[in-house]
């Protein structure tokens, strides 16, 4: 995994448990079901408007076959998934954005996440009430997402106010930033989410605006969803430049109640090879550009969540801050390789482990030994 031991106890920053997918969508649309499932916790949830006024956080470990089969070659002590933390966030009304149901805080809370989880109702149930009548996906994704904008578009005014004095005066950060909100204002006022605009993320970080954040559209279905519903769903989340998931939140939560020994045929009676949950959690960890790489030894094998793009010194750091700061190089092999023959011993016969300075760029499945100076 790693050469020469450190004297202190490790000081670990790993990116995916401190990256946060907030869960948004309307009153009753399962959201808190959805995170129990995730996090198989104890929100509140019930047929209630606003039962979950502060947001739940939980860790969620990413599934991974790959890490299992590491398991399987090395034995070790210890084993230990990616993770990634959910936030499960109360509802949204119509007039959030002017301070409707809470709406100030609950937007705030948004404003905090990395990504969205955007959760749609598809299920028609007479005893779970709908905030805005009949069930109609368009419509309530075009609510929060015009919430969002209004949101986004009175910060970027008061944000044009605050700058425009100071570029008057020659300020040039003041004078590009007024540049970069200008074109923010255009594009919200239009309607378009700041997403779509095609502006540098390097431009809107300073900014903190919730329709800058990628989403995930989920639909949550009965245990016999209607097929035009489903089908309109995912060409709206299409429309709107976002991926989409249809899972049923009931099923999942009884999914998640089973042993691991009945899970597999409960999934293989439903012709499912993966749990929805399983698949919302992977497109998540993919939604924040995440991906992993392996250490594996004897005491233990562990993947450890970098973003897409990360060279090697900066990926050993996540492990800890002084395998970054004296890296000297990392001794590299895929995974698919050790899966095919079985030991490093074999690998290195066969001249498979690479030794690889600071500018590489670590790849998803990479398996990782660094080498640095205390």
């Amino acid at each position: 995994m790693y050469d020469n031991a450190v004297a202190e106890p490790p000081v670990f920053r790993g990116a995916g448990a401190n990256m946060e997918i907030g869960i948004v969508g309307l009153p009753n649309v399962g959201k808190s079901t959805l995170f129990n499932a995730l996090t198989s916790g104890h929100a509140a949830s019930s047929n209630y408007p606003f039962t979950t006024i502060e947001p739940n956080v939980g860790v969620v470990t990413v599934p991974d076959s790959r890490l299992q089969r590491l398991n399987s070659l090395f034995n070790p002590k210890k084993t230990t998934p990616a993770a990634i933390r959910f936030v499960d966030i109360a509802g949204l009304v119509k007039g959030a954005a002017s301070g409707e149901g809470l709406g100030n805080k609950f937007l705030a809370h948004i404003r905090e996440v990395d990504a969205i989880i955007h959760l749609v109702r598809l299920f028609k149930d007479p005893d779970v009430v709908h905030t805005l009548g009949e069930v109609d996906p368009r419509r309530d994704m075009d609510v929060i997402e015009t919430e969002l904008a209004l949101s986004d578009l009175s910060s970027v005014e008061k944000q044009v106010e605050r700058v425009q004095g100071k570029a008057k005066t020659g300020d040039k950060l003041a004078a590009q930033q007024l540049a970069v909100l200008d074109k923010l204002k255009a594009g919200l006022s239009a309607g378009k989410p700041v997403r779509a605009l095609g502006l540098p993320e390097k431009d809107l970080k300073e900014f903190f605006l919730l329709t800058g954040k990628p989403v995930l559209y989920v639909g949550n279905t009965d245990e016999k969803p209607t097929p035009e519903m489903v089908k309109d769903f995912e060409a709206a989340a299409k429309e709107r430049g976002g991926d989409s998931i249809v899972l049923c939140g009931k099923i999942e939560a009884e999914i998640i109640q089973l042993s691991e020994e009945d899970r597999g045929p409960f999934l293989a009676d439903l012709g499912l090879k993966e749990t929805g949950l399983e698949r919302v959690i992977v497109a998540a960890y993919k939604l924040l550009r995440q991906q992993s790489y392996f250490t594996a030894g004897p005491d233990e094998v562990r993947a450890w969540t970098i973003t897409q793009g990360m060279r090697a010194p900066q990926a050993a750091g996540v492990i800890h801050t002084d395998f970054e700061k004296g890296f000297i190089r990392a001794d590299v092999y895929k995974f698919s390789d050790i899966e095919r023959h079985g030991t490093e011993l074999a690998l290195r016969e066969k001249g498979l482990i690479r030794s690889e300075g600071k500018e590489y760029v670590v790849q998803d499945g990479d398996v990782c030994f660094f080498k640095f100076n205390n």
